[in-house]
């Protein structure tokens, strides 16, 4: 459990202009509370697409501050992970704070930000020291990923242990 920060700027685009006018303007409590909700569901529908098991998964979300809380049981540690990276990938998301658990504990895994110039040849070369373990980073963060070339600047990966 954690507050996990993100790119707010990058990510998936799931937010419609309701959410981004209540980001601009917060006084009407009412407006931003249906705002909070339609970010939040929209974070629920698109981490449920990728087909990740947890129980009783639910969102909430802050427009004004871009974090999400993430809620449920996974059922092991490396679907939590992958699930915090869906919900923070999104734009508009400064931050997950996990409120998950797992049924099947593991150690986590490590996160890292995606820099300009960044392959998964070179992300692996930097931490198992073999720019052909490049797969062992693409199959851990499906399916958020669908190709190897398809990382962007302010993207979090999951890199699991040697």
């Amino acid at each position: 459990m954690g507050l996990f920060s993100f790119l707010k700027e990058a990510g998936q685009k799931l937010f419609g202009k309701e959410v981004k006018a209540a980001e601009a303007a917060t006084a009407d409590p009412a407006k931003k509370a249906e705002a909070d909700r339609a970010a939040a569901t929209a974070i629920e529908n698109y981490v449920q697409t990728l087909g990740l098991k947890i129980t009783a998964f639910t969102v909430t979300f802050d427009t004004a501050t871009g974090i999400a809380k993430v809620y449920g049981v996974a059922d092991d540690q490396e679907t939590k992970e992958k699930a915090i990276l869906a919900a923070g990938n999104v734009e508009g998301v400064a931050g997950v704070d996990d409120q998950m658990t797992v049924s099947i504990a593991a150690p986590a895994a490590q996160f890292y930000t995606v820099v300009k110039g960044d392959t998964l040849s070179k992300i692996a070369k930097q931490f198992y020291g073999n720019a052909n373990e490049y797969m062992r980073i693409f199959d851990a963060n499906k399916p958020m990923l669908t190709h190897p070339d398809k990382i962007y600047p302010g993207q979090n990966l999951r890199i699991p242990s040697k």
